[in-house]
């Protein structure tokens, strides 16, 4: 099996044998979240780090992944990198892994800093009695605006990849699942796209809209009529294909 591997400049060497050992060791760690992706939480030196494992893909994404694309761990760390770089909150990138076995492309690892948070947007989306709830809603729309005026197109802006923590009467937002991103700029269609899949209650896309509306200049009805609908079409496809997958597995079984 063929490895390779990149470092944060501040991680040192000896540290850097380590982690390599802890990531063949992988496996045997207890613990562990997630169905496709693991990750799972470890001490490392007294501080706590965070070690995702992507899924092995599919033999013809083994062969793209070797030869036409970055894997997914590689990415995560070189977006991690640039969005710290461009003042964007992300827990600290530390390292990736990635395996090979002859031709074909294997596992990947994205190690990162842990970093624990007071919420997540998810919990805005549950929780209506949370304090401050307004102004959070209000502040990571700013948030979401930032982004997008510095060019940052996240594409899995989805309830649980924003990570929030409260800094005094503020609250500081940071993304996590990087390796779905683009980076340019982004017309006005796809900014108000970009908050489709983050909800399903009418009254969050309104404040979130009168919050952009109040940042961009937009006119609010603009704005709330194209943010719904497209959360509404995010849902109707989203469920479709809910139920597709439920048919398959019926017919499968039959």
């Amino acid at each position: 099996m063929k490895e390779n591997s990149l470092f944060s400049k501040d991680v040192k060497n000896e540290n850097r044998t380590q982690l390599k050992s802890i990531i063949l060791g992988f496996d045997a760690l207890k613990g562990g979240v997630g169905k496709r992706n693991i990750i799972k939480i470890i001490d490392f030196n007294g501080s706590n780090i965070n070690i995702k494992a992507f899924k092995i893909p599919n033999v013809i994404n083994q062969l793209v992944y070797s030869f036409f694309r970055k894997s997914k761990a590689q990415r995560s760390f070189e977006y991690a990198n640039r969005l710290t770089k461009m003042g964007v909150g992300t827990p600290k990138p530390l390292a990736y892994f990635e395996f090979k076995s002859g031709l074909l492309f294997k596992r990947s690892f994205y190690v990162s800093e842990q970093l624990d948070c007071d919420l997540t947007y998810r919990e805005l989306t549950k929780d209506f009695d949370i304090p401050n709830y307004d102004a959070i809603l209000r502040e990571f729309t700013r948030f979401t605006f930032s982004l997008h005026e510095k060019g940052i197109h996240f594409l899995d802006h989805s309830p649980g990849n924003t990570l929030i923590k409260r800094n005094g009467k503020d609250f500081n937002f940071y993304l996590v699942d990087l390796n779905r991103m683009k980076f340019g700029n982004l017309d006005f269609e796809t900014r108000i796209k970009n908050f489709s899949r983050l909800t399903i209650h009418k009254s969050m896309v309104e404040v979130m809209s009168d919050e952009y509306a109040n940042c961009s200049g937009e006119d609010y009805n603009k704005i709330f009529s194209l943010m719904w609908s497209e959360t509404e079409r995010f849902q109707e496809k989203f469920y479709r294909k809910k139920r597709l997958k439920k048919k398959f597995k019926f017919w499968k079984s039959v």
